[in-house]
């Protein structure tokens, strides 16, 4: 087991890491990371290594992201279309186990990678720092001159990356954005917005009554149950894909912590659930995915699980004190989730004595009560650049001619609603998996903004795609893939004095294919 990262401040290899109150003031580098994410961590590891003055500025306490947050179980359709300092990841998550390389590790380990690597390149990483939402982006003559956290320290730089899952830097700055679901007219797509005729995966099988009182709709909905839902079939709206927390759990009995019942915890919230029993589908609701020294990297599954559904939609143009409620809203919904399965006579009992049987692993978030530290946030703001990544894409029916790396996973959406169908009976909506299809490139211009909207911002988090291709690009190898793609990019643009839609493509391209990047997908 590898040793564990203390959270704030660390000495890594002489460069100091800094907490809140450490930076000096207004210092200039060439490159500025905005958000620790590993696509953070590609991007600020890619300038250093090409020799480039870089700061990687993390708002909250961690790197690595979702990576380092409990998503062990790495999801990629095709593990050859990931090169470069990705596949060096893998590489080393595999090392910690004795193995060339590991696409399943647990969440510490992770954390201990994104760590040596930022040490090994003597990045400096602030964290704790958050942009100022109101006044933290300053421009001047279409470029980002600095920007500034609520404590009042400046970051200066000339080229600019958001890599944060909530594109605030991006947002700030003036470059247009979209949340929730297009119309599918918008791109011409079929399986944007409203879904209801494909929402088949993680949906009721039974006939469920939706009101407080069973069948009767004066008494009001169950919590959790949208009652203007669906939406018309097809059209566009502002929901958001449910977010979870991706748990690390055990069932090895010395390292196991009982499921914590939260202080708020509401018995009504659960009925839903409990009704679902009780209608016959008694589906063990998780999908546990074995990680090394018997842990698990588990997600939602079946019609009512982890995903809290509908209750993220403020999240992505949310203030931090509106954040932090739905974060903090997520884990209690989740915590009383599972101490009800464990703990209910209502719940069939071979249900719950499997969580019964399983607990959240003492040995990781050790800081944090054994919860991940950080919510899963599968989608927010995207940003609408030159190039828009469609579904067209996905299907090989468009195709970038400027890649900077491939993708290559299912369409997948998590629902996006509950709703009452005409027979009275809850449903889920918006669960999308669409496959098929072999890696396809991204393109360059995907992951910058318009020229007339910012000429030093790159954002290959909060990439431009639909809502549904997004759903397939939205992985966090091809975060990596496009991290390190865009710090090159980045250094190319500061040493040629130009914007980054004006870095020759080529020379790009060669670098990348020299640092190892996969960005062409054929025999």
């Amino acid at each position: 087991m590898m040793a564990r990262v203390a959270p704030l401040t660390l000495l890594l290899g002489g460069t100091l890491l800094l907490s809140a109150g450490c930076q000096q003031a207004g210092q200039r580098y060439d490159v500025v990371v905005y958000g620790g994410t590993a696509g953070g961590v590609a991007a600020a590891v890619q300038v250093a290594r090409m020799g480039r003055s870089v700061v990687l500025i993390e708002p909250g306490r961690y790197l690595g992201g979702m990576s380092a947050g409990g998503l062990g179980a790495t999801d990629i359709g095709n593990k050859a279309a990931i090169g470069g300092l990705a596949r060096e990841f893998y590489r080393r998550t595999g090392k910690a186990y004795g193995q060339a390389e590991a696409w399943t590790f647990e969440p510490h380990v992770a954390e201990q990678v994104f760590c040596d690597l930022v040490r090994e390149a003597n990045v400096p990483v602030v964290f704790g720092e958050r942009l100022d939402l109101a006044r933290g982006v300053h421009k001047r003559g279409g470029r980002i001159v600095e920007i500034v956290a609520e404590s009042g320290r400046a970051f200066r730089g000339g080229v600019f990356i958001d890599a944060t899952y909530e594109g605030d830097l991006m947002a700030k700055a003036g470059v247009r954005y979209h949340v929730g679901r297009e119309d599918c007219a918008t791109y011409g797509e079929t399986l944007d917005g409203v879904q209801t005729q494909n929402a088949v995966h993680h949906q009721f099988e039974k006939p469920v009554d939706p009101y407080v009182v069973a069948g009767d709709p004066n008494s009001g909905l169950l919590p959790g149950i949208d009652p203007n839902g669906p939406g018309r079939e097809g059209g566009g709206d502002g929901r958001v894909q449910a977010y979870n927390f991706r748990m690390c759990t055990t069932d090895v009995a010395e390292n196991r912590q009982p499921w914590p019942k939260p202080a708020d915890y509401d018995p009504l919230r659960y009925e839903l659930l409990l009704r679902n029993f009780e209608a016959g589908d008694e589906r063990i609701p998780w999908d546990r995915v074995a990680m090394p020294n018997r842990k698990t990297d588990t997600n939602n599954n079946h019609a009512i699980s982890t995903d809290f559904i509908g209750m993220n939609y403020g999240y992505p143009d949310g203030d931090y004190a509106t954040r932090e409620r739905i974060v903090r809203a997520h884990e209690s919904y989740q915590k009383g989730l599972l101490w009800t399965l464990a703990t209910s006579p209502r719940v069939p009992e071979a249900v719950r004595r499997e969580f019964q049987t399983w607990g959240l692993a003492r040995d990781e978030f050790v800081d944090n009560d054994n919860w991940p530290h950080q919510i899963y946030v599968r989608e927010a703001r995207r940003m609408v650049g030159a190039y828009v990544m469609t579904q067209h894409n996905c299907q090989g029916e468009a195709v970038a001619d400027d890649p900077v790396g491939l993708a290559a996973y299912t369409m997948d959406s998590h629902n996006v609603q509950r709703y009452v169908d005409a027979e009275r009976h809850v449903r889920n909506e918006g669960d999308v998996q669409v496959g098929g299809f072999p890696p396809y490139p991204i393109s360059y211009r995907a992951i910058v903004p318009r020229r007339e909207e910012c000429g030093n911002l790159l954002v290959p988090v909060c990439l431009s795609a639909s809502h549904i291709a997004y759903g397939s690009i939205r992985m966090e190898p091809v975060f990596m893939v496009l991290g390190q793609s865009a710090g090159t990019a980045a250094v190319q643009a500061v040493e040629g004095g130009a914007d980054v839609q004006d870095v020759a493509y080529d020379k790009l391209a060669e670098r990348l294919r020299a640092e190892g990047q996969v960005l062409e997908w054929g025999p």
